[in-house]
């Protein structure tokens, strides 16, 4: 699914970050994105809430989405026009 994920954010003309495990460093690596995609049926809790820490205080949308089909992530670069 991740390189699913980033050729349907190539097709919208995002550049992207797709993070399957919490791994070291990633605080490094989620940097100051501009939306924040978090597919909650698939993400651990722990990393929901490390990620949502990462991003306090900027100005990142975040859209949360239960299912983690191509579908979903469509519809929400659609809705949000990376």
């Amino acid at each position: 699914m991740v390189r699913q994920y980033m050729d349907l954010c190539e097709k919208h003309q995002c550049q992207a970050k797709v993070f399957t495990q919490m791994k070291s460093g990633l605080k490094r690596k989620i940097g100051s994105p501009d939306l924040m995609v978090l597919f909650t049926n698939t993400m651990s809790h722990k990393m929901i809430h490390y990620a949502l820490n990462e991003i306090k205080g900027q100005n990142t949308i975040v859209a949360r989405s239960h299912s983690s089909s191509k579908t979903a992530l469509e519809n929400i670069l659609r809705e949000y026009a990376c």
